[in-house]
C-alpha cells in the first residue's frame, strides 16, 4: 500500500505518492475504521461528516464537512476537495442510515431518509468523484453495501432496497466508468459493532456468529484493512466482497 495503484497509468500507478481518500460518513463506527487504515497506510483522508463533526484525527486527516442528502452540499464538498487536492483517487461511500419497520407501517419519510442517504447520497458522491477521477485519468469507487441486499431482511425494505440499489450501481457504474481507468467495486462487511447495531441483543449477535462458518463476526480494524486492501487491486473491478465468512445468498 505504499504508493498509488490503478489501471492503465495515471496518478495511483508507479509512484510513491500517497493517494488522496475521500470517506463518507466518517463518524460512524465503520467510517473511523476506515479513516484510520487509510492515514495508518501513509494516504491522505477528507473524513465526510455530517451532523457531527470530527476533531483529533491523526495527520494527514481532513476533516471535510459532507451531507450526502445535499446535492449541492455534495458538489461543494467535492469542489472543494479540488481546489485542495487537485482531484481524488479513491472514495469509499460508507454514509448509511436506517429506519426499520413493517412495511404496512414503515411511513414515506422513512423510506426516503433511508433511500435517500444509502442510495442516492452515494450517486451523488460517485458522480462528483467520477468526474474528478475521469479528468485525472482513472480512480476508484467503493460502495458499502451489505448482504440484506442480496437476501432481503424482515423489517428493512427501505435498507434492502437501498443496498440492494447500491449493488446495481456498482455494476453499472464499473462498466460504464471502465473505459476511463475508474475501477467500481463494492463490500458486505456483515455485522459489525457500530452504532447501527448498537440496539441489537444478544440473541441477535448469537444468530449472526451462527450464520457466519467461522463462528463469529467481524471486527471493524479488519474489515477496514481489507477495503483498504481493496482499493489496491489494480485489474479488479465491478465486484461485489463478502468480508465476513456468511455464505452469500444471490437472487
Amino acid at each position: 500500500m505504499g504508493g498509488r495503484s490503478k489501471p492503465g497509468g495515471g496518478r495511483m500507478s508507479g509512484t510513491s505518492e500517497p493517494w488522496r481518500v475521500v470517506v463518507t460518513g466518517a463518524a460512524g463506527g465503520l467510517g473511523m475504521a476506515l479513516v484510520r487504515a487509510f492515514a495508518a497506510a501513509g494516504h491522505r483522508v477528507a473524513a465526510g461528516w455530517h451532523r457531527r463533526s470530527l476533531e483529533g484525527w491523526p495527520g494527514g486527516v481532513w476533516a471535510l464537512p459532507l451531507d450526502v442528502t445535499s446535492a449541492a452540499g455534495v458538489a461543494a464538498a467535492f469542489a472543494e476537495v479540488e481546489r485542495r487536492w487537485g482531484g481524488v483517487d479513491v472514495l469509499v461511500n460508507n454514509a448509511g442510515v436506517t429506519r426499520d419497520g413493517p412495511v404496512w407501517s414503515m411511513r414515506p419519510e422513512d423510506w426516503d431518509a433511508v433511500i435517500g442517504v444509502n442510495l442516492t447520497g452515494a450517486w451523488r458522491c460517485a458522480r462528483e468523484a467520477g468526474r474528478l477521477m475521469g479528468r485525472q485519468g482513472g480512480g476508484c469507487l467503493l460502495q458499502v453495501a451489505s448482504h440484506v441486499g442480496l437476501a432481503g431482511a424482515a423489517g428493512q425494505a427501505n435498507y434492502a432496497a437501498s443496498k440492494a440499489g447500491l449493488i446495481g450501481l456498482t455494476l453499472a457504474l464499473a462498466r460504464e466508468l471502465g473505459p476511463h481507468g475508474i475501477r467500481v467495486n463494492a463490500v458486505l462487511p456483515g455485522a459489525l459493532a457500530t452504532g447501527m447495531t448498537r440496539g441489537l441483543d444478544e440473541a441477535a449477535w448469537a444468530r449472526w456468529r451462527a450464520a457466519n462458518v467461522l463462528g463469529r463476526t467481524g471486527r471493524l480494524e479488519a474489515v477496514a484493512r481489507q477495503i483498504v486492501a481493496i482499493a489496491a487491486m489494480e485489474d479488479v473491478s465491478g465486484q461485489v466482497f463478502a468480508l465476513d465468512s456468511r455464505p452469500l445468498r444471490p437472487w
